[in-house]
């Protein structure tokens, strides 16, 4: 009868709008983050050394003038690291960069650390690291290598991790052809350059070092992605066991990828020193140096010839891409060779190229290293797909809307690196049918009409719209890293506590994490809380990047939690059928049930994992995709459109953005107020990276900034981010329904970085504006990204604009 059924309602957590858990403090502004938390007894501030060369030999450093200043307690070099046992050397992947630069080596750019001053006041510490004097030979700063050209010319590439990429054909020969089976064959060959980008977190790089049992022991405080690699270079450069090393992160004020590594140098700085002192040190650079020497996202240039064939009703099929892509990496490795493969990964964006070849090459410059920011080369990767578009619309005078269409990827359709679309390979395909609808419910064709109309009204404001897809590919590409671990307590009240390896940085994870865990024990969501990520609860943890947090911590999480319940099943068993957690909990206490569990989840080992360098096994079946037997790359790919109509100024190069759509397929998500506020973000964001965000260093172009290699934006007066008043005027957001997702927890998806490229939906606008500027029949036009005021200007190319270019040259 119904009586006997259980009266307690079924918990979802999962797929609620629930508010981010830390919502009300960011608010309030009572949110802490490193440089919040009271300051510890004998606290010593930390200020960097930065060399002011670069392409010099580092001579001498006298600390004398600094440890005369009142107030400073300490100056710390490379030297004192080497008496202490440590290992000054640190980086990602090749051990190529230091914690301290040692005397004798070469100052390889700008604002490279040289030590650190510790003092009772921030003050006194910038004042004693000005008052360090440091000397400097063989200083040859008109050589250094500052841009993609120089390195190219100057042949300053890492090779042994140049990657290269084939599938169909030989497109060098298909290339030189004229024809296709007695099909017209168009080719269109040029060069794309996207700029590089400034994290600009809120928050900047910080670390509390705190020393205990006779600096023996240290506790890091430290706004990083990375607790692990924090502790792990902590640990190694203090020559103190990792075990004697926690890392705690309770929040970070932004991360973007710019604290996945370049966040551990400021860690170690401040672990040296509070290990040599045994008192507390806080380093929390200021603005404007960690802009000058914490890297960024990476310039990248594209060199293509690509080839199309002309199909009897007049279709664009495409048919042969060789593409040449080149990212600067700055002086040190980093992550630029995985940034670089994950651009390879998408360069074909949502194309079918049935001959393809490319190659990718990481340059070596005299900029800071660059490192991981949203997207990680992905979107440098889909710019050169579309602008490639773009080219053949202007190239053989068609729709680049339809050309876009005619050649998006189908079913069983596969990759150039072996994915195939659809079913067990990647899921459910939907950008086709996403564009579509797009296309219909905002009658673009109607749009671009409505915009041709307006232009021709308009001399000196122009109307420009532009409409892009894209897919991003959900993995780490190094496959040991698809993995986490998470640590689930049960309490005797009813509550949960869940430590998992990934770290909140404003993104929501903590809370879908909480959600996670919530419906798995069918209780509500504020019973459930995470209190930080820290080694010594969840070890050898993961950066959260990739995308990757929610997937592998709401897993791993997932897998404690049903641990814990398959222990307590038997006294929920005995208890009545609406008996209370907090009921089934204590009695399984007083039973000996252990109400803690250690989770973890790792990527199935088919689904993750990509070698460049496997050749074509014997035997490999023919019926499989060419480069398939290399491995699995993705898991599967988040997908979107977006659409974008911007109003340019010809006589300024001012844009506004009058109206932005996006949808983006999320399967079904966790969260959906967390995920479109995540789609908003990323959007703006890559919106200011295709537009008005602008790195400059002193170079060819920029000759009066010294010395050569510096970076001159570095603040918010050279360096401008989105505002308010660059939202567009018209912001609509949709989640796409009805998809669901096999390979990730509750069938969502990621969500962090795919929709940042969509973005760029502004630039193509602006792109299509310009063209009606130039008089619309002006034909294909190389436009770099960023679409900057003066570039726009620039671009439209009136009278005024060849007069000021012809008065330049003479």
């Amino acid at each position: 009868s119904s009586s006997d059924k259980p009266t307690k309602q079924k918990n979802n957590s999962v797929g609620q709008p629930a508010t981010h858990a830390s919502g009300p403090l960011h608010c309030t502004g009572e949110a802490i983050y490193i440089d919040d938390i009271p300051a510890p007894a004998n606290l010593l501030h930390g200020s960097l050394i930065l060399a002011s060369k670069c392409h010099a030999t580092l001579a001498s450093i006298n600390v004398e003038p600094a440890l005369s200043i009142p107030g400073v307690a300490g100056v710390f070099t490379s030297e004192d690291i080497e008496k202490i046992g440590g290992d000054n050397k640190m980086g990602p992947i090749l051990l190529d960069d230091f914690t301290f630069l040692p005397v004798g080596e070469k100052v390889e750019f700008v604002g490279q650390v040289l030590g650190i001053v510790v003092a009772a006041s921030q003050e006194i510490a910038e004042k004693g690291a000005r008052a360090v004097a440091v000397e400097y030979t063989d200083d040859v700063e008109g050589k250094a290598i500052v841009s993609i050209e120089d390195a190219i010319d100057a042949e300053s590439f890492w090779t042994d991790f140049r990657h290269e990429m084939k599938r169909g054909g030989n497109v060098d020969e298909i290339l030189n052809e004229s024809e296709v089976d007695g099909k017209r064959l168009v080719i269109v060959e040029g060069s794309m350059r996207s700029g590089g980008q400034e994290h600009f977190y809120l928050e900047p790089n910080s670390t509390l070092a705190v020393p205990s049992e006779s600096a023996t022991n240290l506790t890091i405080y430290s706004s990083t992605q990375a607790p692990t690699k924090t502790q792990d270079f902590c640990a190694r450069v203090t020559n103190t066991p990792a075990a004697k090393v926690v890392v705690r992160m309770k929040r970070m004020g932004g991360g973007f990828g710019g604290k996945e590594t370049r966040s551990v140098f400021v860690a170690t700085a401040a672990a040296v020193s509070a290990k040599l002192m045994n008192r507390p040190v806080r380093v929390t650079l200021n603005r404007d140096t960690d802009m000058a020497i914490t890297g960024g996202r990476h310039a990248f240039l594209a060199k293509y010839k690509a080839g199309a064939i002309v199909e009897e009703d007049g279709t664009i099929k495409l048919h042969a891409l060789d593409v040449r892509v080149y990212n600067n990496g700055g002086c040190k490795f980093d992550l630029s060779g995985p940034v670089m493969d994950r651009a390879l990964f998408h360069v074909d964006n949502c194309y079918f190229w049935p001959n393809f070849h490319s190659v990718g090459t990481s340059c070596k410059t005299s900029q800071p290293p660059h490192t991981a920011f949203r997207g990680f080369g992905g979107p440098q990767g889909l710019l050169v797909a579309e602008h490639i578009m773009d080219h053949f619309a202007a190239e053989c005078n068609v729709s680049g809307d339809k050309l876009r269409r005619d050649n998006m990827y189908s079913l069983q359709d596969a990759t150039p690196f072996g994915m195939r679309f659809g079913d067990c390979f990647t899921g459910m395909w939907n950008v086709p049918g996403m564009w579509d609808r797009l296309e219909k419910e905002l009658d673009i064709p109607g749009r671009r009409q409505q915009a041709a109309e307006f232009n021709k009204k308009n001399k000196w404001v122009k109307r420009g719209v532009g409409f892009i897809p894209t897919k991003f590919g959900i993995a780490f590409t190094a496959k040991y890293m698809n993995q986490g671990g998470a640590l689930v307590h049960l309490y005797t009240d009813g509550t949960v506590l869940v430590t998992h390896g990934g770290t909140e940085m404003g993104q929501g994870l903590h809370t879908k994490v909480c959600q996670v865990a919530a419906q798995a024990f069918n209780i509500p969501l504020d019973h459930v809380y995470v209190n930080d990520s820290s080694t010594d609860k969840v070890a050898n943890t993961i950066p959260s990047a990739a995308s990757m947090s929610t997937d592998l911590y709401g897993m791993a999480t997932l897998d404690a939690c049903q641990q814990i319940l398959k222990r307590i099943q038997p006294i929920k068993d005995s208890l009545s059928p609406d008996a209370t957690l907090k009921e089934v909990a204590k009695k399984a206490f007083f039973e000996r049930i252990d109400l803690s569990a250690h989770g973890f989840f790792a990527l199935d080992n088919d689904r993750c994992g990509y070698d460049w360098n496997k050749d074509r096994p014997e035997g490999f079946p023919a019926d499989l995709p060419d480069n398939a037997w290399k491995g699995h790359p993705f898991n599967y790919f988040t997908q979107g459109v977006a659409m974008a109509e911007v109003e340019i100024d010809v006589l300024t190069g001012d844009h506004k953005t009058i109206s932005a759509d996006v949808l983006v397929d999320v399967g079904s998500s966790i969260n959906p107020a967390i995920d479109i506020g995540q789609i908003e973000g990323a959007f703006i964001q890559g919106m200011g990276w295709a537009t008005i965000e602008e790195v400059i260093y002193g170079d060819d172009d920029h000759t009066w900034i010294r010395p050569r290699a510096r970076m001159h934006t570095t603040g918010p007066g050279t360096y401008k981010i989105p505002a308010f008043n660059d939202v567009p005027e018209s912001f609509n957001i949709s989640l796409l329904e009805n998809a669901n997702n096999p390979f990730a927890v509750h069938s969502s998806k990621a969500v962090g970085e795919p929709p940042f490229f969509l973005g760029c939906s502004v630039f193509f606008a602006i792109k299509d504006a310009i063209t009606a500027a130039r008089g619309g029949e002006g034909g294909y036009f190389e436009f770099r990204l960023p679409a900057t005021s003066e570039r726009i200007r620039m671009a439209c190319s009136d009278v005024i604009a060849s007069e000021c270019i012809g008065s330049d040259r003479d």
